[in-house]
């Protein structure tokens, strides 16, 4: 039984991301590495007007780490929601965490990020920005971060 999406889980930006075949696995649902591009997209869209770039390499950032939770199966040609917020700020780090619903509202995933600011000519780790930190924080408002035990 897979469990509903809690109402309380509302997230700052939604990506709606609809699963191709080339997502599936030999058991006829979402392969268990595909998610992490799922969340790929979602974090790209949301730092999308937040931080300005012109080319990938223009984004101060590397992946730090990552979890993903499967919660319940995805299917060919679902569209699932992944809802993404920045749930807390480090000196040169910081983390998103993911919720992916399913096309009948259930929660199909659960996931987090550190993310760690990083300068590309230097290669090395850098302050996150006061700027970038304010943005985030107009951006989301008062929204909190979902408990996910």
């Amino acid at each position: 039984m897979s469990e509903p999406s809690p109402a309380s889980a509302a997230f700052p930006l939604y990506s709606e991301i609809t699963v191709r075949f080339r997502d599936m696995d030999a058991l006829g649902h979402v392969n268990n590495a595909v998610y992490f591009t799922y969340m790929e997209v979602a974090r790209t869209d949301y730092l999308h007007d937040l931080l300005p770039r012109r080319e990938p390499l223009d984004l101060p950032i590397i992946l730090g780490d990552i979890y993903c939770r499967f919660i319940s199966p995805a299917y060919f040609g679902e569209t699932l929601r992944v809802g993404v917020g920045i749930s807390r700020f480090g000196n040169k780090s910081f983390d998103f965490v993911y919720q992916i619903d399913g096309g009948d509202g259930r929660l199909v995933a659960r996931g987090h990020s550190t993310m760690v600011m990083y300068d590309y000519d230097k290669q090395q780790t850098i302050p996150v920005p006061p700027d970038f930190r304010e943005k985030v924080l107009a951006f989301q408002g008062d929204w909190q971060p979902p408990s996910f035990d």
